[in-house]
């Protein structure tokens, strides 16, 4: 009966260069803009209770005042479900 052919394998060599470590996660200026419009839109909501009728802008917008608030607070809370 005839013998099987011995199957060669190529001789291991380990890589010699580290492959280079992907950056998870968010830019460093991620987290202070986010921050910064939970803190703006709730500011914006305070001052518009506390003293709309005396700023002309806020007094002229009138009730839109509570929708930017709640815009900006709604945009930090995107960008948080965003963040790694």
């Amino acid at each position: 009966m005839p013998e099987s052919r011995v199957r060669r394998k190529k001789a291991f060599t380990p890589q010699t260069e580290t492959p280079k470590a992907v950056k998870l996660g968010n830019p460093s200026w991620w987290v202070p803009v986010m921050l910064g419009l939970f803190i703006v839109g709730l500011l914006w909501i305070v001052v518009y209770y506390i003293a709309g009728a005396e700023l002309p802008l806020m007094k002229d917008i009138g009730w839109f005042n509570v929708l930017i608030g709640f815009g900006l607070i709604f945009a930090g809370f995107g960008m948080a479900t965003r963040w790694r």
